[in-house]
């Protein structure tokens, strides 16, 4: 496989009037179709939003498609990443302060909820607020009014909240880490945006797209190999994982990429390799036959399959392109030692 580009890809791009940047979001994987569909419907109202999914797989980029597709487009859109936020400063910073309502505060301070009064308002990590930040967060949600630090006189606020979770937060409100008040009032429309390595059609698009980003004036190809491997490793970091792999190796790769342009640990971590090694016994030793061989290696795939999907036989059956039923047959007839003294 050459190149990728007869996949045709879904590209939604979207422009607000008065922004220079454009916003793209690109995707063939049906489950976030369905989530771009769902953004379109609920564009326009003032509904909050409640973005979950591990860290890396774009919650930033769709609060902002959100943002740019709503009727608040032309009005301020505030991000906050409350993780990197010190505990001691966010009332400060989330409410503003008045003029000497503590030692250093020699001005007055408009917060940044009061800033995004009229537009839209990004709480990214929103699972790392402080319970006492937490009943201020759900007081303005009630009453449409913040009230500054050191001040008397509550101020009316109009936004439009977008919230972001890593976790999901209703672990958190078992251990009591978690307002279930406030759970349920930013939890209007969630929205579970899924890890990379459940959209897996997803990568090839987006590392042609990542090509077209980092090598603009270069026609870089994809070899067959490198493009399995990037579809088979694990992506923990996500969409933002796969970024930064493009731009190292579009920096160093001539005109295809290959697997040797890959970093180590995408060959190590390849299914055919984990295989190979596991069969090695196989290989080297010449009185196993053909049959044995193979039927070794069936082993180990089924094995592998088991592992990933964390024992879930259907899970394993679409990895390996089996009908259930089937997949259940081979289970069993390789439960006995196979040839490597291993067993599934």
């Amino acid at each position: 496989m050459k190149k990728f580009h007869k996949l045709h890809p879904i590209v939604l791009f979207h422009t607000s009037l008065k922004m220079k940047n454009s916003l793209t979001i690109i995707t063939q994987n049906e489950k976030m179709m369905e989530i771009l569909r769902l953004i379109r419907k609920i564009a326009y109202s003032d509904s909050s939003v409640l973005l979950i999914g591990e860290t890396g797989v774009g919650k930033e980029v769709f609060a902002e498609y959100i943002y740019r597709t709503s009727k608040r487009a032309n009005h301020p859109f505030v991000k906050i990443g409350l993780s990197a936020m010190p505990s001691d400063l966010m009332a400060s910073e989330l409410f503003g302060h008045e003029q000497g309502s503590f030692t250093s505060a020699n001005r007055l301070k408009k917060g940044l909820l009061e800033i995004a009064s009229g537009g839209t308002l990004f709480l990214d990590d929103i699972d790392d607020v402080p319970l006492d930040i937490q009943a201020k967060l759900l007081r303005v949600l009630e009453s449409g009014e913040i009230l500054r630090v050191g001040g008397i006189r509550p101020i009316p606020v109009d936004i439009r909240l977008i919230s972001a979770s890593k976790v999901d937060l209703k672990v958190l409100i078992k251990k009591s880490l978690f307002r279930e008040d406030l759970y349920y009032r930013i939890n209007v429309v969630p929205i579970d945006i899924p890890p990379l390595r459940n959209r897996r059609d997803d990568i090839p698009v987006l590392t042609d797209h990542f090509l077209r980003i980092y090598a603009p004036d270069r026609k870089i190809n994809v070899s067959a190999e490198a493009l399995v491997a990037l579809i088979n490793y694990p992506w923990t970091g996500n969409v933002r994982e796969l970024k930064n792999v493009i731009q190292r190796v579009a920096l160093f790769c001539k005109d295809e990429i290959k697997t040797t342009d890959l970093p180590p640990e995408f060959i190590m971590d390849s299914p055919i390799i984990q295989v190979v090694k596991a069969c090695s016994l196989c290989f080297l030793e010449d009185r196993f036959n053909f049959n044995q061989i193979v039927q070794c290696i069936e082993s180990n795939l089924i094995k592998e399959a088991l592992k990933k999907s964390k024992g879930n036989q259907s899970e394993a059956a679409r990895q390996l392109g089996l009908s259930l039923s089937t997949f259940r047959d081979k289970m069993r007839k390789h439960i006995r030692t196979s040839t490597c003294g291993k067993t599934v």
